[in-house]
């Protein structure tokens, strides 16, 4: 990398230093609690990835630059400089081995937020150049088309027409003043097309007015994963715009759990202001159905049943007993994992971690982790409410030999309605 890019990485590390970036790295005890609560290092036992080890280039200019101790030593040749070789080592700890899932935060006994600063390292990491090639082409292929998998609207409008022949509904788009505007992931709609025939089944049977918009139908956002603030906001503008366009008083974030944080918590501070209009999971939306008796149901599952939480949604936006109420309408063997909710293991793949072809290996063995948790409660399915989270569980069942099926809490839901007295 040239010496321009190093700057321009060094001018972004400084800009991403603030009063809590400050308070956590000089609180830093060193006791090494974060480890045991991050999945790569409890199944590597590398130390490299120690979660506080991870923002290293943005505590060293924050150390040399506005430190007393750190200028000594700076003017004592006894710090160490950022340089690109530096950078370059520590794409890997911040890419590869990091989710962002939060859980090392929950442990830390002075209550650092790690993620907040791998957050923000990660955007001097931007700015430097030093971003795996997976990251970079999604984040591209997003401000291109829309999509960080590429996909346009006539790809969509292919598995639309397929719902409404096998369902015999409408799916509607561009309606103005309906009530929710329903988003998507590009991990949906390639992956798990029958979420999309799921929600036209749902909304249809609890009366609720919808809509898809074709000028912005998904959900992920690769500036968040990528770290780039300026990406990020203009992808949140995109589905803001198209909120107010149809005049929606709701906006639903679909089974992605990445996609929710991006567009619930992070979006209004991306943009610099409030929405004019709410945002929910897709699975907030069923809780508030069900608890309203829109939701009938007919029949429960048999089998034993377990459920992975997703990061995002439950340590990050406290979504934890919802999908349980919604369990209880269509199972009577559910068992939870040992530690779920707030302290549920990362099933390894989110932050952009599936995205980034090289960490495939890394990806796997922090897989591990789950598939322990697995084990002890022996469920005969998992179910979960991320695509990809249960793109994770589906390759990392199949690739450590395990016969579990996975499925999606919302088809599950879908499956079990009942319309005049019959199953839907």
């Amino acid at each position: 990398m040239s010496q321009l890019s190093l700057e321009r990485g060094l001018a972004a590390f400084r800009q991403e230093l603030d009063a809590p970036a400050a308070a956590f790295f000089s609180s830093c005890v060193h006791c090494g609690l974060c480890a045991q609560a991050c999945p790569f290092y409890v199944e590597t036992g590398d130390p490299k990835y120690t979660p506080i080890l991870k923002p290293e280039p943005l505590r060293l200019v924050w150390e040399r630059e506005y430190t007393l101790w750190g200028r000594l030593k700076a003017l004592l040749g006894l710090s160490e400089h950022v340089t690109d070789e530096l950078l370059a080592r520590w794409e890997e700890l911040l890419y590869d081995s990091c989710t962002m899932c939060g859980r090392c935060s929950m442990v830390c006994p002075v209550g650092i937020d790690l993620q907040y600063l791998i957050r923000k390292t990660r955007e001097g990491m931007v700015a430097s150049g030093h971003v795996p090639e997976g990251l970079v082409g999604a984040a591209s292929r997003a401000v291109r088309t829309g999509s960080p998998m590429g996909l346009q609207w006539k790809t969509l409008q292919v598995q639309i027409t397929h719902v409404e022949k096998s369902t015999g509904l409408s799916v509607p788009i561009d309606r103005e003043g309906a009530d929710y505007m329903a988003l998507l992931s590009s991990m949906e709609v390639i992956n798990f097309p029958e979420y999309l025939g799921a929600i036209t089944k749902i909304f249809a049977h609890a009366g609720i007015s919808w809509t898809l918009s074709t000028d912005c139908f998904e959900a992920t956002n690769a500036g968040v994963q990528i770290g780039s603030k300026d990406i990020a906001a203009e992808l949140v503008q995109r589905v803001v715009d198209a909120a107010m366009k149809l005049g929606v008083k709701k906006v639903i974030s679909p089974e992605c759990g990445h996609a929710y944080t991006a567009i619930r918590w992070e979006g209004p501070n991306l943009i610099g202001r409030p929405y004019p209009f709410k945002v929910y999971h897709i699975i907030e939306v069923l809780e508030e159905l069900r608890g309203a008796g829109r939701l009938r149901t007919e029949g429960k599952e048999t089998d034993r049943l377990s459920m992975h939480d997703p990061c995002n949604l439950a340590r990050k936006g406290g979504v934890i007993q919802q999908q349980r109420n919604l369990m209880e309408l269509v199972s009577e063997n559910f068992v939870d994992l040992k530690e779920h909710g707030r302290y549920q293991w990362c099933c390894g793949a989110g932050g952009g971690v599936s995205s980034n072809e090289r960490a495939g290996e890394l990806r796997m063995a922090a897989f591990r982790r789950k598939k322990a948790q697995i084990e002890e409660v022996a469920p005969e399915r998992m179910v979960t409410m991320c695509a990809t989270c249960r793109t994770q569980l589906e390759e990392g069942i199949e690739e450590l030999n395990m016969d579990i099926p996975v499925v999606g809490l919302t088809e599950m839901i879908a499956d079990h309605l009942v319309e005049n007295g019959q199953p839907a």
